[in-house]
């Protein structure tokens, strides 16, 4: 079998491609089943923690927001505040 040059240069390109996409260590990966759930517990628990952080951080911060507001007195959502500033420091 004769390959002409534009068969040849499709190959080219062809390879070219697979290689750019790292074909070969994506196939590696998912053939090494143990290695693949490994990183994606690993990867959920990172996950996980990151988004506990992250509400932590950001429900402390709602919080002084609160508490500033119901210090500066705004009548209209100060006594609503007030309440759930006393329930959320109730429950902590």
């Amino acid at each position: 079998m004769d390959v002409t040059g534009r068969e040849r240069a499709q190959l080219d390109r062809l390879m070219d491609t697979l290689e750019r996409m790292r074909l070969d260590e994506y196939l590696e990966y998912v053939g090494n089943r143990r290695r693949m759930i490994w990183q994606n517990i690993l990867y959920g628990l990172c996950r996980g923690l990151g988004f506990t952080l992250g509400f932590s951080v950001l429900g402390a911060l709602l919080a002084v927001v609160l508490r500033s507001l119901v210090v500066e007195n705004i009548p209209l959502i100060g006594g609503f505040l007030a309440e759930v500033i006393r329930a959320i420091e109730a429950r902590m």
